[in-house]
């Protein structure tokens, strides 16, 4: 299929739940190299939130990533809540109109995310953080969708995307957030954010494709 529904995506949302949920350890591990060791505690809760209050629900796909937004944003605390919470809700809002979602419809998605994040952060590519994992998938997405490759092709395009730009992280020293103060010792570990985000998308494209 070319097309999933979006009445249909509550499916690829409890995926990215199940995801943050067995990474928090992991998460709080990279993050406390080189921050303050609670992105995975932070991003767990707010996620196991979600899941206590939508298990049940008869939620959409776009309707489940404004709620969820709004949790990230609103009840978890740190710097990532509103980055999160800003990407995922803008993210809803392009294509809450949608009763079919397209991969050129999930690529203007995500692509209205990553506007929505430069709205209220000025990090770019390079400057280790998950704009390094979040730019490079959306452009993934694009690229597949605009040479005419099938949605499989674009999801597995962007996964490969978000895991390079996560690894390039490694080699970065960080510009922004508390890693920032560390200067060139930042230089040898992951960013946090740019790994959190490279196991959402990794979530996302798999729920994607178990509904195609």
């Amino acid at each position: 299929m070319s097309t999933f529904k979006n009445a249909d995506g509550k499916p690829v949302l409890l995926k990215m739940v199940k995801a943050i949920q067995e990474n928090k350890a992991y998460l709080g591990e990279v993050d406390g190299l080189i921050g303050d060791g609670d992105h995975g505690m932070n991003m767990n809760k707010g996620f196991s939130v979600f899941e206590a209050r939508f298990a049940e629900e008869d939620i959409s796909f776009t309707e489940g990533l404004d709620e969820l937004g709004m949790i990230l944003l609103n009840e978890i605390g740190g710097s990532m809540g509103p980055i999160y919470g800003t990407i995922l809700m803008d993210m809803a809002e392009a294509g809450e109109s949608l009763e079919d979602i397209s991969v050129a419809d999930f690529g203007n998605m995500l692509a209205a995310g990553l506007d929505g994040l430069h709205d209220i952060v000025e990090a770019q590519v390079g400057d280790k953080t998950l704009v390094d994992t979040l730019s490079p998938a959306v452009d993934a997405v694009k690229q597949a969708q605009e040479a005419g490759e099938g949605y499989e092709t674009a999801l597995q395009k962007m996964k490969a995307a978000a895991e390079a730009g996560r690894d390039s992280t490694k080699d970065m020293v960080a510009k922004f957030g508390r890693s920032s103060r560390l200067g060139e010792r930042s230089r040898g570990v992951l960013d946090a954010g740019a790994t959190s985000c490279c196991i959402l998308l990794s979530a996302m494209a798999e729920g994607i494709s178990e509904l195609l």
